[in-house]
C-alpha cells in the first residue's frame, strides 16, 4: 500500500532517504523526552526519528496516512494522533511536558505551523523541519533585508533561528513548483520578553503592513505624543529595525500611552 498525495492538504512525499536523515538530525534531542512530527505522510523522516533517544509522536489529518503508518510501523502504532496540529490541543498528549517540533511541513499552513509554536514556546525549545525556501528564508532572515518582515521578527524575539540547507523539488512525489528550504530554532536562554507580548505583535504588524512607510506614518494610528514620533527612530522603515529595537520601541509606545491615559 502506498499513499496518494493529495493536493487540498498541500502533500508532497518527500523520497530521499539522505535529506529524510539530515532533516532528522537537525535537532539535538537535548533537554526533553518527547518529539512531534507534523505530517509524516508515509513516515520516510519518521522511521529516522524513532532511532533517536527521544519518544515520537506523530500527527497527521489525512486517515490514509495514519492508516498507512500505523500497519508499516508498529512500535509507533500507539502514538499516532490522527488530528489537525493546528486545531488539537496537543497537552492532551503532553501533559505540559517539554518536546521538539520537526516536519515536512505542508507549505499552505507553515506559518501557522510557525505561530502555534510561539504561542507554545514554553513547552517547545527546539523546531526544525522543512518549508518553502522563501519561507524559511524569511524566519531566519536579519534586518536590512526585504524579505524580513512579521515572521522574522516575532519568531526572533523568542528564538535563534537558522537556515541549514535548500532541498531541489525533484526529490518528492509530486514535486512542487518551488525549492524548500530546512531550518532550525533554538529557543533563547532568556525568552522573556522587556514588553507586552500582544503589544509587540501589534507594532511589528502595523509597521510591516506599510513596510515602504517611516514609522512616523505606520504607527500612525496608535496616536502617540508628538514628543516620542520625534525620535530618529520614528523616520525609519520597519526593515531597518533589529528584533531588540523593535521590543525597545514597543515598551515605550507602552510607556507613552500610559502617561497619555
Amino acid at each position: 500500500m502506498t499513499v496518494k498525495a493529495k493536493k487540498h492538504l498541500g502533500q508532497h512525499f518527500l523520497n530521499d532517504e539522505s535529506i529524510a536523515e539530515k532533516i532528522a538530525n537537525s535537532l539535538s534531542f537535548e533537554g526533553y523526552k518527547n518529539v512531534l512530527e507534523i505530517g509524516p505522510g508515509m513516515g520516510v523522516l519518521t522511521k529516522y526519528l524513532l532511532d533517536k533517544p527521544t519518544k515520537t509522536y506523530v500527527v497527521e489529518i489525512d486517515s490514509e496516512s495514519v492508516e498507512y503508518l500505523k500497519a508499516n510501523y508498529l512500535n509507533l502504532a500507539d502514538r499516532v494522533i490522527e488530528k489537525d496540529f493546528l486545531k488539537y490541543d496537543i497537552n492532551e498528549v503532553f501533559k505540559g511536558e517539554s518536546f521538539a517540533v520537526i516536519g515536512n511541513y505542508p507549505y499552505n499552513i507553515s506559518t501557522q505551523i510557525v505561530f502555534k509554536t510561539l504561542e507554545m514556546r514554553d513547552q517547545i525549545p527546539e523546531f526544525s523541519g522543512m518549508f518553502q525556501k522563501e519561507v524559511a528564508q524569511r524566519i531566519c532572515e536579519k534586518e536590512g533585508s526585504k524579505a524580513y518582515g512579521i515572521l522574522s521578527v516575532l519568531t526572533q524575539a523568542f528564538y535563534d533561528a537558522e537556515y541549514l540547507f535548500t532541498v531541489p523539488p525533484h526529490v518528492f512525489n509530486p514535486p512542487p513548483k518551488v525549492d524548500s528550504g530546512v531550518l532550525r530554532l533554538t529557543r533563547k536562554e532568556d525568552y522573556s520578553l522587556d514588553c507586552d507580548e500582544a503589544m509587540l505583535f501589534k507594532v511589528v504588524k502595523a509597521a510591516f503592513q506599510q513596510r515602504r512607510k517611516t514609522l512616523r506614518n505606520s504607527l500612525k494610528t496608535f496616536n502617540l505624543s508628538d514628543s516620542l514620533r520625534e525620535d530618529s527612530i520614528f523616520g525609519q522603515r520597519p526593515e531597518q529595525l533589529s528584533v531588540a529595537q523593535f521590543i525597545a520601541l514597543t515598551k515605550r509606545i507602552e510607556i507613552d500611552l500610559k502617561t497619555q491615559e
